[in-house]
């Protein structure tokens, strides 16, 4: 068998006033996740140029020019 409680609500004003903020707060924050980085708007990003075509040249130099640092750094090294 089972035992049914009967529970009344009694709470007091303030208790449903801070119930009532508390689950507001819950609300403004689920609001917030829906975007990814939290940002309400796009106006950060004005004025900011694309990646060009070139963006991969770029990392292959860079690339280069770590690969030659290293190379040099074991050549000192090992004489």
């Amino acid at each position: 068998m089972a035992l049914f409680v009967n529970q009344n609500d009694q709470r007091t004003e303030l208790q449903k006033k801070i119930a009532a903020e508390l689950q507001a707060k819950v609300i403004d924050r689920s609001r917030l996740a829906d975007r990814p980085d939290g940002v309400d708007d796009s106006q950060y990003i004005e004025g900011m140029k694309k990646t060009t075509n070139l963006a991969w040249a770029w990392a292959i130099i860079i690339i280069a020019i770590l690969g030659i640092i290293v190379w040099l750094t074991v050549l000192s090294v090992t004489r």
